[in-house]
């Protein structure tokens, strides 16, 4: 599936793989449309390729590594973790051109980070905050699961929280989210939606939490705020406390919210291709950190909860394939995937003003 015009920006940080998942082996992944493939040198530092061979296009991550070099499985030509030819079997003398395209890279938060667009532009300041991950004050794991789906779905899904009630309704989910007003504000590169349910019954999730943390067992009062940043990054600062004990903020003080659990869903998305995306989440939390358990219980529980999110987003995904001619209808509650998008389409259309040519490799 190919689209029309640009989906997605290129000068912006996706992660492209778990920080577990690189080491000395080859790992071919497709990001945005270019197919890359990832390994660790010998003293751990993360490398990023064009996948395919300068000579026939096989892909190297067909080949394997000697050293901190990949050599390509069809003809043995040689490359080094910058992407420059440095052996040509057979031949004393390399073709200057035959190198690949090596990518920006940061290893942050768990998570390796691609710059796909211009390097001059590679600000590894710009990567998303997911602090959480790896921050000691907070105890948390995630997944990634490659969903059949428009990235642009899945960010849809996850600014507006109402289906939880629908879609999740054993789990997170009840009447309570729906009913609940909410605030949508924006800048320049955030959007974000503010939910507040006050006095309400905790669905099963959040329920077994605050029992299992502080063994209270009655009427919560309950939050979900949500942050985009563009062009595909979503925290979620959720959790429940005590009803009355002082979580909601009042006029001019911020909340108290240690009667309660306090989690963070932490969501980055990366195009694959037009109609496909990656999508890496965790769960972290601030309560129970010592517990291991509890760590692999939650991951466990909210890869099926994402579970009911694939189903319905790739269903979506192929009623919009089925129905090329139809265009969403947007309610209030799409005010924060309205915005979002709204972002990413001035990002792109910032590149289609500034295009710039993207070279192979620096030149020294």
């Amino acid at each position: 599936m190919k689209a029309d015009k640009p989906t997605f920006p290129l000068n912006a940080w996706y992660a492209a793989a778990y920080d577990v998942e690189l080491g000395r082996h080859l790992l071919p992944r497709t990001v945005c449309n270019q197919k890359i493939v990832m390994y660790r040198r010998l003293d751990g530092q993360a490398v990023a390729l064009h996948d395919a061979c300068w000579h026939r296009l096989l892909p190297l991550s067909q080949g394997r590594l000697q050293g901190d070099d990949v050599v390509c499985g069809y003809h043995g030509l040689v490359y080094n973790p910058e992407g420059q030819c440095v052996r040509m079997p057979s031949l004393q003398k390399i073709n200057a051109s035959a190198c690949v395209r090596s990518f920006p890279l940061v290893e942050k938060h768990r998570f390796i980070w691609l710059w796909m667009g211009d390097p001059a532009l590679a600000d590894p300041a710009l990567v998303p905050d997911m602090h959480w991950n790896d921050d000691p004050a907070w105890a948390g794991d995630g997944k990634l699961i490659t969903v059949q789906c428009d990235y642009r779905l899945v960010i849809d899904n996850l600014m507006d929280l109402t289906h939880e009630t629908y879609v999740h309704g054993s789990s997170i989910g009840n009447e309570a989210v729906v009913e609940a007003p909410f605030v949508v504000t924006h800048d320049a590169q955030f959007v974000t939606v503010t939910r507040w349910m006050d006095n309400i019954e905790a669905p099963p999730f959040w329920a077994a939490q605050i029992l299992h943390a502080r063994g209270y067992n009655g009427p919560v009062d309950r939050w979900q705020i949500i942050r985009f940043e563009a062009p595909a990054t979503v925290t979620i600062d959720v959790g429940v406390a005590e009803a009355g004990s002082g979580a909601i903020p009042t006029k001019g003080q911020a909340g108290d919210r240690s009667q309660g659990v306090n989690g963070f869903v932490l969501n980055t998305i990366t195009p694959e291709t037009d109609g496909s995306c990656h999508y890496f989440w965790a769960f972290a939390r601030n309560y129970c950190l010592g517990e291991q358990a509890l760590t692999h219980q939650l991951r466990e529980g909210v890869a099926r909860i994402f579970r009911e999110d694939e189903v319905v987003l790739e269903a979506q995904q192929q009623a919009l394939r089925d129905h090329p001619d139809k265009q969403f209808h947007n309610l209030n509650i799409d005010a924060g995937a309205v915005r979002s998008r709204h972002l990413i389409d001035q990002m792109i259309s910032k590149e289609a003003q500034t295009p710039a040519v993207i070279p192979i490799r620096e030149v020294a």
